[in-house]
């Protein structure tokens, strides 16, 4: 009997690794929808001889319904069940991610183009909703962690294929790289989705919380949040914050290019471009479990500021200091290393804020913030070809984190413990 109890006491624990590196898996074949991008924009404009804006807005529209329909997309989730739900949506999300890219291999219209944008947008908001809204279920003990390791899949998945993607643009074209690397993904996503499961009611058992951490002691209907004040302060901070940061990885292959640094060898015979993506996707991706834990620690607010104020300097000495090769490398790294976290540390917030029941439809709402700033990228290629270079993309970028480390420290920070403190004399029993 002891041997039993054991037995089925440590089985959800096992079950929810082996959840999170799937999760994870599935995050890392679809980084490149996003983060692989900047490596087509000169082929396709090379090709067709569009105007890099009107390329841009397909990634605008990648990223707006990857973000927009998610909130439907995690509803589904929790509609059709623990057992169904991430299943079946993994599943839609890993065709429609393929068919996407296949679309891109055959686009010769502006019109095609945006099409692939918009089913590989629907797909991946489909398979980022579901893993993301896994971990935080899975892991009610380990949120910032968890959130954050599922996020690295997505933001260091790049990585692994950086290298191979460029090679074969170079070799074999645009087109039939969209092609096989569009199915490939796809597959990989389709077949692992029927491993994926969510925690049934009662399965496990959250762990105190942290002292350092503001938890709100019930759980928010997605009708409840989107009436308090936090949630629109949360939601204005991720939109400053996740448009600086995707100037910055949507435009990387055009700075480096004018900056002159692009086709510079720096590494045993590798570009300084070839290593800034692969570095770049790293710091990416570290950098959402990393300041995850950091902020399961210290503080959600606390992390936010450290995390962001490192990130305007970063922009201004990119900006300033990113024209010699190496500095190019290093630079751009730290940018990719402090706007990473926001994937982890505003969910994670999210959660703390308004409770795990409904986290998978809140966190949807909450990350259709990353949509409305995508619309600010296109911004960049203005500004610049108004003034002639980026210098004042990233001063602007580097202004809008700091502003975004005023909000959390004295805005954010005292109304998240106001509400709590609020919360509980209403919870409180009368004596």
């Amino acid at each position: 009997m002891a041997n039993a109890a054991i037995t089925q006491s440590q089985s959800p624990l096992r079950d929810r690794w082996t959840q999170l590196i799937a999760g994870i898996v599935c995050m890392i074949m679809i980084a490149n929808l996003q983060y692989g991008w900047t490596l087509f924009v000169h082929p396709i404009q090379q090709k067709h001889g569009w105007s890099v804006a009107a390329i841009q807005l397909a990634f605008s529209i990648f990223v707006a319904l990857e973000t927009w329909l998610t909130p439907v997309e995690g509803w589904i989730v929790d509609k059709l069940g623990a057992k169904r739900g991430p299943k079946l949506m993994v599943a839609f999300g890993g065709i429609l991610i393929a068919a996407g890219w296949v679309v891109n291999s055959i686009a010769d219209s502006l019109t095609l183009l945006y099409l692939g944008a918009i089913l590989s947008g629907i797909g991946g908001g489909a398979v980022y909703a579901t893993c993301v809204g896994l971990a935080v279920k899975w892991f009610p003990d380990r949120r910032g962690l968890a959130v954050g390791l599922t996020a690295a899949g997505f933001g260091a998945g790049a990585a692994l294929t950086v290298v191979p993607i460029r090679a074969m643009i170079a070799s074999s074209g645009y087109e039939s790289t969209f092609f096989w690397f569009g199915i490939g993904q796809g597959a990989i996503v389709f077949l692992i989705a029927w491993l994926l499961r969510g925690p049934e009611p009662g399965e496990l058992v959250a762990a105190p919380a942290s002292s350092n951490l503001v938890q709100t002691s019930r759980s928010y209907t997605p009708g409840e949040m989107l009436k308090t004040p936090v949630f629109w302060l949360l939601y204005v901070m991720f939109v400053l914050v996740s448009a600086s940061g995707l100037m910055a990885t949507a435009q990387i292959a055009l700075i480096a290019k004018d900056f002159n640094v692009a086709n510079t060898a720096v590494l045993f015979g590798a570009s300084a471009l070839s290593v800034a993506l692969i570095v770049d996707n790293v710091c990416n991706g570290a950098a959402r479990p990393l300041f995850g834990w950091v902020s399961d620690n210290i503080g959600r607010e606390y992390t936010m500021a450290i995390a962001f104020g490192l990130g305007a300097v970063s922009y201004w000495l990119l900006g300033s200091l990113g024209t010699a090769p190496w500095a190019f490398v290093v630079f751009a790294a730290l940018i990719f290393l402090t706007w990473g976290e926001i994937f982890s540390l505003f969910p994670s917030t999210c959660t703390d804020s308004f409770g795990p029941k409904f986290a998978t439809v809140n966190l949807s709402l909450l990350y259709t913030a990353k949509g409305a700033s995508a619309f600010l990228v296109p911004l960049a290629n203005i500004i610049k070809a108004h003034t002639g270079h980026w210098h004042m993309v990233f001063v602007i970028t580097a202004l809008m984190n700091l502003a975004v480390v005023a909000l959390a420290l004295f805005v954010l920070k005292p109304m998240r413990s106001r509400a709590t403190t609020q919360e509980a004399r209403v919870l409180q029993p009368a004596e």
